[in-house]
């Protein structure tokens, strides 16, 4: 998806960028991400965030249902 409209960056770019250790001021000197209206910057921060190295990948949380009832086998 199209995270800056502005200067056409997708999720998939900042992401790319993020796992390859880009600081988000690197970011936005490399790709001008959030630097023209800036109506995309906590969007653009917040995929960056997601994929930076060394953040655990998220993780399906059971309903609070099947934590309480037990698995029938």
């Amino acid at each position: 998806m199209i995270v800056c409209v502005c200067r056409r960056i997708s999720d998939q770019v900042i992401a790319r960028a993020a796992r390859a250790g880009m600081g988000f001021d690197d970011i936005q000197l490399e790709f001008g991400v959030a630097t023209q209206c800036g109506k995309c910057e906590s969007c653009a921060r917040s995929v960056w965030a997601e994929c930076l190295p060394g953040r655990p990948v998220a993780h399906l949380l059971r309903s609070e249902h099947e934590r309480t009832t037990p698995a029938s086998n």
